[in-house]
C-alpha cells in the first residue's frame, strides 16, 4: 500500500484522464498486488502511461535541473557578440 509520502510534490497522477488526489490513489493502492505497486512506484520516479486493474494512469513529473551539489542550474545565456564570423542563431538580438 502507498503512503502520502510516496506521492511527492511536483508529481501529477491522472486517473482515467482526470487529475487524481492523493487519497484516491491510496485507496486504490490497497487492492493492488505487489507487482502492480512496484510498477506504480517506478512510474512515480520517471513518469509514463500504464494500466492497473482496468484503470489507466498517466504520471507526469516536473523536471528540475539541478547540478551535482543539489542546487538549481542556471540556464545558458546566449553569446552577446555581433561579429560577422559568429553564427547568427547563437547571437542575442
Amino acid at each position: 500500500m502507498l503512503s502520502k509520502q510516496s506521492l511527492r510534490q511536483g508529481t501529477f497522477v491522472y486517473l482515467n484522464r482526470e487529475l487524481a488526489s492523493k487519497d484516491q490513489i491510496i485507496e486504490l493502492s490497497k487492492e493492488w498486488t505487489e507487482n502492480e505497486e512496484i510498477l506504480f512506484r517506478k512510474a512515480l520516479k520517471q513518469g509514463g502511461n500504464f494500466k492497473i486493474q482496468g484503470n489507466s494512469y498517466k504520471i507526469t513529473t516536473e523536471e528540475k535541473l539541478i547540478n551535482s551539489r543539489g542546487n538549481l542550474d542556471a540556464s545558458i545565456k546566449p553569446m552577446d557578440y555581433t561579429k560577422d564570423d559568429i553564427d547568427p542563431n547563437y547571437v542575442r538580438r
